[in-house]
């Protein structure tokens, strides 16, 4: 009897170790496939921090910027993002003179960089964290790195 208990618990400790290494595995491709369409975006995005699997709702793993981007939850926006946090027209990030510049548009529960929520326009600089309701984003400018 203890022979086959023992058989048993071998057999599902060797499929935990299967499971993990999956998982790892699967990590790594999400990562890779990641960094393939970043290469493709530009020099300038914003990453998620979040885990997306965490979120109640979709969000995309990087967001491009171009000269100008308008984030919230309506679809009139560039960036939609259907957090019941973030507000219709939330935030918008343009480009200034080869600077980028973030705007809280009056949202009902602010726009947040570094932890400090905004009222007027603010410079962004490389490697800011931008939080818009329950999502976090790290602003990525390769160009001022």
């Amino acid at each position: 009897m203890f022979n086959i208990i023992s058989i048993a618990f071998r057999y599902l400790f060797i499929l935990l170790i299967y499971l993990f290494m999956f998982g790892i595995i699967r990590m790594i491709y999400l990562d890779i496939k990641g960094i393939r369409k970043r290469s493709s975006m530009g020099s300038t995005y914003l990453k998620l921090i979040n885990r997306r699997d965490e979120l109640p709702f979709k969000v995309e793993e990087s967001y491009s910027i171009p000269s100008s981007v308008s984030i919230g939850r309506s679809n009139k926006n560039d960036i939609i993002i259907k957090d019941p946090f973030i507000s219709k027209n939330h935030a918008i990030i343009e480009k200034k003179h080869n600077e980028y510049y973030i705007e809280d548009l009056n949202s009902s529960n602010g726009t947040f960089v570094n932890n400090e929520q905004i009222f007027n326009p603010i410079r962004l600089q490389h490697g800011d964290t931008i939080t818009i309701g329950q999502v976090s984003f790290i602003f990525v400018n390769e160009l001022s790195k």
